[in-house]
């Protein structure tokens, strides 16, 4: 008969590595807590509040209801084991190899919260697409970008809302801007900051040349209550609000209410158009402002440590991260991890986990903390 005493000492040790990376035993302490909180009568009248412990106590409830079956299942397949044993009943190995299979491949995924380091992975993500060199085929790139990351926040069950678009000359966009909403959606989205090379036979030549495009991915964490992470001076904004019609009509409602935000003394520019009122369309906009400069002081404080230390620090559009190629072969390769893909079609796809796993591991052996690049 076969002999499962070393598979199950290993599994107990991976089960016993994640009691630690998942902070059970804090989460067993908070879950109270955040019950208490759930059911005081007045806690909706702070609708952003309610909904951070809300969303909290969903996480804690997971984690916990998960480590809780992965050990019981890890206990039933031990005394399951001993009784064959006794009973000399191979019969029941076949089940024993089920629950082995399934608590290894469930373990596998879960490592990958150990990978999750970062303050504000576990955030919502505010993205911004933008088109760069390569003119009409760096705007349809662009637009093509955007659905690969429509398709893979879907995918994940994460859910994907389309904040302003603005249409490219003859065809794609010049630029988007959209929020991911899920458990770790900035810490998976993080890896994706950065310049996206495209190679292909433009559809835009009318001599069939093989062209490159290029657009730039941004992102930074998201914050519901901004008010409470990042302080704006009124001063130092100017805003406009305009009709959505021609640039971006095509992606998001028509409004007679669009709203942009432009930080002055950063130059940073957020807009939104796909709300009912100019009200809800300014703080939308506002939230997304916040995001964006708490992650660039962020990224100030990082450089400013590159500097002293001689690190280099790849922040930015500077640094071209990935390359998309379909012709004169097919072939993903990310830069960085060298992690490459022949399907480029299932990449565009949202076939997008492999890459951010990569990423997420190559980050932490280069030593990356939050924010690396």
């Amino acid at each position: 008969m076969q002999d499962y005493s070393d598979t199950f000492a290993a599994l107990r040790q991976r089960l016993g590595e994640a009691k630690g990376y998942l902070r059970i035993d804090e989460l067993r302490a908070r879950q109270p807590q955040l019950e208490a909180e759930m059911s005081r009568p007045d806690l909706w009248d702070d609708a952003d509040a309610a909904r951070q412990v809300q969303t909290e106590l969903s996480s804690v409830n997971d984690d916990l209801a998960l480590f809780d079956s992965l050990s019981g299942s890890l206990d039933d397949a031990e005394v399951l084991f001993e009784m064959a044993q006794e009973e000399d009943d191979e019969s029941q190995l076949a089940e024993i190899d089920g629950t082995v299979t399934s608590m290894q491949t469930q373990l596998d995924d879960l490592e990958l919260r150990a990978l999750f380091t970062g303050e504000f992975d576990e955030r919502d993500a505010v993205c911004l697409i933008k088109s760069g060199e390569g003119g009409t085929d760096a705007q349809d790139w662009a637009e093509m970008l955007l659905r690969m990351y429509e398709r893979w926040a879907k995918n994940r069950g994460f859910d994907y809302e389309l904040l302003s678009a603005s249409d490219g000359n003859e065809a794609g966009i010049n630029q988007a801007e959209f929020m991911i909403r899920g458990r770790h959606a900035y810490g998976l989205l993080n890896g994706e900051h950065g310049v996206h090379r495209l190679v292909r036979i433009s559809p835009f030549n009318n001599e069939g040349k093989r062209q490159t495009a290029f657009s730039a991915m941004q992102v930074a964490p998201f914050f519901e209550a901004m008010a409470d992470e990042v302080d704006i001076d009124e001063k130092d904004l100017r805003i406009d609000t305009y009709r959505s019609s021609g640039a971006g009509g095509q992606h998001v409602n028509v409004t007679d209410s669009a709203v942009r935000i432009t930080h002055i003394p950063t130059g940073v520019v957020t807009s939104c158009q796909n709300e009912r009122s100019q009200h809800q369309n300014k703080d939308r906009a506002m939230q997304m402002l916040a995001a964006k400069l708490l992650d660039l002081e962020r990224k100030k404080r990082e450089e400013e440590i590159a500097a002293i230390t001689g690190a280099q620090s790849n922040v930015g559009f500077g640094s071209q991260i990935r390359s998309y190629v379909m012709q004169p072969y097919q072939m993903v390769k990310d830069l960085r991890t060298e992690h490459e893909t022949g399907n480029v079609d299932a990449v565009l796809g949202g076939a997008l986990d492999p890459f951010m796993e990569a990423y997420l591991r190559w980050n932490r052996a280069e030593g990356g903390g939050e924010g690396s690049k």
